[in-house]
């Protein structure tokens, strides 16, 4: 009675959230309709751009950045561009990943935003779906172990490093040229695809395996075919592992949100994230490469490699373990933990500089590391949303995007979030199989690199063309 009760109350609650949701993005566009009648330009083009001036709040020694955002009304392209938006932000939920790889183009090609403003909305877009996702796991628990589906540990490991590859993605965002970043994306998009694939074909013939092995024993035992058995795969190693059966009898009972919580880890990971908030709010405020510009910048380091050397250092002496391991590999070596660190700080920085979820670097990795892809999904979810909030926030400052769309779009990826998590739960418990998840992961970034990258090599062929700079920037005129 009492996991009914709590499956009914969390049931209810999703829902509220999903009807909100909706409301929000009815008053953005209520609002954006409001704006543009307000704001109504006499010129007869179609296509006419409106140009907005982001000059940091106007301080001194600062260049004032030009933006396109659209003057658009309630048509075909924002219908296209939710739909759009939605499968992305569903799709970059199961995986982990955001989503980001799809909503950049999408922003960019189908509503019009300029490149900047395309990745100030797509974290923003990140930031509504993590927050779902994260909100949808909190109730979930480790397929097989007696733990939350996050794995609070292995985020305290790499959030730290996520949040501070963020700020140093956001100052190259300015100073690197888009050819740079094209090739960047595509190299590493292309390799990050290739693993997860390989990865999920990995796994699903284990799967595969271990059905049939269930389906023999269950024969041998006299079991009757039609008592329902599920099978879930046990936390492995990058060598293989275990499996185990479990009948519907002997499932767990459902947990609280507030007993699936680990206090002390979320606590230190929300003090992180706090900390380094205020060090990027009190930089925007300064002059940019002034003393004090710098020092706030680099007070970000001991703050977030404290935490993650904290971390690492407890897992090498054996304090502490990655638990959704299962106990697996429970010895630790220096090069690991200095080699997921500088993950960490890869994803970030790849993250704050093409406006995507780090996901899409920590979710490749966590399966490497023999995460099982449920709890690789949620921890890199759940690690994003600290990241992606940041970046917004950030964004904000710099009036890199407007509100109301912001608003209307982050609703449909919150929506997007929920029915694509509640989807592939359902569709895993039918099949048996979570490499899906790894499926969606590999696909999901495959099709964000030919996106991003066909964008991004257009771009420079344009500027090519129009013989304009294809150096480097100044990130202190900016």
């Amino acid at each position: 009675m009492a996991g009914t009760a709590a499956e009914s109350w969390g049931s209810r609650l999703t829902g509220m959230v999903v009807i909100i949701a909706f409301l929000v993005m009815a008053a953005s566009v209520y609002a954006l309709e409001k704006e543009n009648l307000d704001q109504k330009v006499t010129e007869g083009d179609e296509t006419h751009y409106v140009m907005r001036l982001s000059n940091s709040q106007g301080q001194p020694g600062r260049v004032g950045h030009y933006h396109v955002w659209p003057d658009m009304k309630l048509g075909w392209k924002i219908v296209v561009g939710a739909i759009i938006g939605f499968f992305g932000a569903a799709f970059g939920s199961v995986g982990g990943v955001g989503g980001g790889g799809i909503f950049v183009p999408m922003l960019t090609l189908i509503i019009g935003f300029d490149q900047k403003s395309s990745t100030a909305l797509s974290k923003f877009m990140i930031m509504g779906g993590a927050a779902a996702t994260v909100f949808y796991n909190l109730r979930q628990r480790h397929p097989t172990l007696e733990l939350p589906i996050i794995d609070y540990d292995l985020a305290l490991l790499f959030q730290p490093m996520l949040v501070l590859g963020i700020s140093i993605g956001v100052s190259f965002n300015v100073i690197f040229a888009d050819w740079m970043i094209t090739i960047l994306l595509i190299l590493i998009f292309m390799v990050m695809s290739t693993k997860a694939f390989l990865k999920g074909v990995e796994t699903w013939k284990k799967e595969t395996i271990t059905k049939k092995e269930a389906a023999l024993r269950l024969e041998s035992n006299g079991v009757s075919n039609d008592q329902e058995v599920e099978v879930k795969p046990l936390p492995e190693g990058p060598s293989g592992g275990t499996r185990t059966e479990e009948t519907k009898d002997s499932k767990r009972p459902e947990v609280s949100i507030l007993e699936n919580i680990y206090w002390k880890e979320l606590g230190i990971l929300v003090a992180v994230w706090v900390i380094i908030l205020a060090l990027q709010i009190g930089k925007n405020y300064t002059k940019t490469c002034s003393a004090l510009y710098w020092v706030l910048n680099l007070l970000q380091i001991p703050v977030a490699a404290g935490v993650s050397l904290y971390e690492a250092v407890s897992l090498y002496k054996g304090r502490r373990v990655i638990a959704s391991k299962g106990g697996a590999d429970k010895k630790w070596r220096v090069h690991q933990l200095v080699l997921y660190c500088a993950g960490g700080i890869v994803a970030g920085i790849v993250g704050g500089l093409l406006g995507l979820g780090g996901g899409f670097i920590l979710g490749p990795l966590f399966l490497e590391m023999g995460i099982p892809p449920q709890v690789s999904s949620a921890t890199a979810t759940f690690a994003m949303t600290f990241s992606s909030s940041m970046s917004v926030v950030e964004y904000y400052l710099l009036k890199r995007f407007p509100v109301p769309y912001a608003l209307y779009f982050c609703a449909v990826a919150i929506i997007a979030a929920f029915v694509g998590q509640h989807v592939v739960t359902k569709v895993i418990a039918i099949l048996g199989r979570a490499s899906l998840i790894i499926f969606v992961l590999a696909g999901t970034i495959f099709v964000s690199a030919i996106s991003l990258g066909g964008v991004g090599v257009a771009r420079m062929v344009e500027k090519i063309e129009h013989k304009q700079r294809l150096g480097f920037e100044n990130l202190c005129r900016y």
